[in-house]
């Protein structure tokens, strides 16, 4: 079968906790989710019909387990997601504090699995074929992922729809400056680049939405979407500019929001929307995910974010 979308990077398990708007040192129960950031993009794009799959790896151990389990609930092909002896599923907590404070504490002690693809791995004609491809920055943060994404990148030869999430996690890099250099080369082979204010900044040194698109779009990317959190979003393709306003909902955690645009996008995209439809219907998906707790899960259906865009017209 050819894919609609796979995706390729983080796989692990999230932990929520139920108390709202206390520490961790505070809180007494958790509830254990399916996480990483490209995994969920694939699992909110499955939601629409869409056939999908990942690209990762796991510990050989009970949470590993239970990411295959959550990714065939959820009707993700997990064929491409190994196991690596030795090491251990990343587990990742988080802290509510709504409507726009959600601290990340990543447990991926010193090597961790989703880090240890490797080029010969890959089935590079399945990610070559697929009709959309992901990849997050996270994924060039050290080798062998970082050889493994530029070569599933430069296996697409630059066609549609190829999305570089900018996805840029400071604790994973040993400087900004390597970020960069990094980045810059996996931007030579996206067409569709997607990143917050400060992730473009470590991408193109840019952090005013307008000069970010416009840098990203002379890198060679067709399609520049700078996220603007509780604004909206500002992107840049070769017919102009689109800006799209932030939906009003009830922030309970906005940890999701950037997964759930994407696997949105990716649904507009490879149904032939045109550009600013797909990014409304997006960012519908985006606060939809917002107004609620958990994050793969939450995923909504075509039906459930239209909705949202007719409450809101």
């Amino acid at each position: 079968m050819t894919y609609d979308v796979i995706t390729m990077g983080r796989v692990g398990v999230d932990m929520y906790p139920l108390q709202v708007g206390v520490g961790l040192e505070d809180v007494e129960t958790f509830t254990k989710h399916l996480g990483g950031s490209p995994t969920n993009v694939a699992v909110a794009t499955a939601r629409y019909g869409r056939s999908t799959a990942v690209i990762s790896r796991t510990g050989l151990d009970p949470f590993g387990r239970f990411v295959h389990a959550a990714l065939r609930e959820y009707g993700v092909d997990d064929r491409f997601v190994t196991e690596v002896p030795g090491l251990k599923t990343p587990v990742t907590f988080c802290e509510i504090f709504p409507p726009d404070h959600f601290p990340i504490y990543f447990y991926r002690f010193l090597r961790s699995p989703d880090l240890e693809i490797h080029d010969y791995e890959l089935d590079l004609a399945e990610i070559r074929q697929a009709r959309a491809f992901w990849a997050t920055v996270t994924g060039l943060c050290r080798e062998p992922s970082r050889h493994a994404t530029l070569a599933a990148l430069q296996a697409r030869s630059r066609q549609e729809i190829t999305i570089l999430d900018l996805d840029y996690r400071a604790q994973f890099w040993s400087s900004p400056e390597n970020a960069t250099r990094w980045v810059g080369e996996a931007l030579k082979h996206a067409t569709i680049a997607i990143g917050t204010v400060d992730e473009c900044e470590i991408a193109v040194g840019e952090r005013e939405p307008a000069r970010a698109a416009k840098a990203l779009l002379a890198r060679g990317v067709e399609l520049a979407v700078v996220k603007l959190g509780a604004v909206g979003l500002f992107a840049a393709h070769t017919a102009g500019t689109i800006e799209v306003p932030a939906l009003k909902v009830d922030v309970v955690n906005a940890l999701g929001t950037g997964d759930a645009f994407g696997g949105a996008l990716c649904h507009g995209l490879l149904a032939g929307w045109d550009t600013p439809r797909a990014l409304r219907f997006a960012a519908a998906a985006g606060a939809y995910v917002a107004a609620r707790r958990e994050c793969s899960g939450a995923m909504p259906t075509a039906a459930e974010v239209t909705r949202l865009l007719d409450a809101n017209r």
